[in-house]
């Protein structure tokens, strides 16, 4: 079944999933496109690139024994798919327990509540709001049972909960202004009959005939025609994941990362920024000072960055506790340790289109990475004007 998501031969050779697959299925009240992110650690940055433009999370856990139990402990794919998610913006989460089919498990409600009273605090402690924002339920995806439609009280006599795409269905997504300024990160690009790049619209609406900008590059671009779902459309707006095709531009000119946005209102184009920092674990006898390198994954970007200044340390309980009107100087550290907050100024070698994380959230949070281990998550708090790429000293 894995064939229908994985297409290439890579993926069809080791029966696991490498590239960011996409499908599209309908509800009765909903349109969804899949974007079926990989769980192996050699393809984390794939999932970054997956999870980053999705508005729900369905996490798979296995039932089976041993299985669940590998992905939850400390270093497994689980926890560290969790944390991604949450940082790129994933705000809902659907937990399937699936092969509760399987022979050693045949539909356990122990086995069901053990997974589910492990999996609930590491959420919570991961920023997620388990009462309203996760919700836990069992499947069997070999047979489907569950998902389409309520299970029956043949095949399991405790669930009395909604099917999957029940879930679906109810589930609220954040709005997204379709009359603000466009901002549409592109994930990737092809050419025929013209240029056409693929990615998900942040912000605003895409229409046949404008003219907007691709970012870094400050090309003029047209917008010749739009596709959704493999259907041509006159217009899409927010949450859409699209094929846009443009004249003005050759897909040699554009590159995963750049942006494809309003002219009136362009994208930020940045070589260095300020960022707040939650440190999560480093890698052994690292120190996180100025001058440490790391992989910067922000929206479709990767890019090589380095820490230049850190310029001051969070207490995240004393501001809790903080007297608003009592201002307290700075803590300018030399070097933080792990489960540290710091506000930071981060360089990259090649200009970056970001945004403030208040302004637009998934332009504005990232990971940073270092030799396949995700060691901090943060959020952009300050970029430099427009007209000016890097801050003054």
């Amino acid at each position: 079944m894995a064939y229908i998501m994985d297409t290439n031969e890579e993926e069809r050779l080791k029966g696991k999933t490498v590239e960011v697959g996409r499908a599209h299925f309908e509800t009765e009240t909903t349109r969804f496109t899949i974007l079926d992110a990989p769980g192996h650690k050699s393809y984390v940055p794939n999932m970054i690139s997956g999870a980053s433009q999705a508005d729900i999370g369905v996490l798979v856990i296995s039932a089976r024994k041993g299985e669940f139990e590998t992905g939850y402990e400390k270093g497994g794919q689980t926890r560290e798919h969790v944390l991604l998610a949450k940082t790129l913006g994933v705000s809902k989460l659907i937990v399937v327990i699936n092969k509760m089919d399987e022979p050693t498990v045949k539909w356990s409600k122990e086995r069901y509540d053990e997974i589910e009273s492990k999996m609930a605090p590491f959420l919570r402690a991961s920023g997620y709001n388990v009462k309203k924002d996760v919700h836990f339920l069992p499947i069997s995806g070999l047979l489907g049972t569950n998902m389409k439609t309520r299970m029956d009280k043949s095949i399991c006599s405790w669930w009395d909960g909604p099917c999957l795409f029940e879930v679906l269905d109810r589930i609220e997504v954040p709005l997204r202004d379709p009359k603000g300024p466009v901002r549409m990160p592109i994930i990737d690009k092809y050419k025929d009959m013209g240029t056409v790049v693929m990615g998900k619209i942040e912000s605003g609406t895409i229409r046949e005939g404008d003219s907007l900008l691709v970012m870094p590059n400050k090309t003029n671009v047209k917008v010749i025609g739009i596709s959704l779902d493999e259907h041509k459309v006159r217009r899409a707006g927010p949450a859409e994941n699209v094929r846009v095709k443009l004249s003005g531009i050759e897909d040699e000119d554009i590159m995963a990362g750049f942006v494809l946005s309003s002219v009136a209102n362009p994208v930020g184009a940045v070589t260095e920024f300020n960022a707040q920092l939650q440190i999560l674990e480093l890698l052994d006898n690292a120190i996180f000072t100025a001058g440490y390198k790391a992989v910067l994954h922000i929206h479709s970007v990767v890019e090589e960055c380095e820490i230049v200044d850190l310029i001051e340390e969070i207490d995240m309980k004393k501001k809790k506790d903080a007297d608003p009107k009592k201002k307290k100087p700075k803590r300018k550290p030399l070097f933080v340790k792990n489960g540290a907050v710091v506000v930071c100024r981060i360089q990259v070698n090649n200009l970056i289109c970001i945004e403030n994380f208040s302004d637009f959230p998934q332009l504005g949070r990232f990971t940073l990475r270092t030799e396949g281990k995700t060691v901090a998550v943060g959020k952009v708090v300050a970029v430099p004007p427009a007209g000016n790429p890097t801050f003054s000293a």
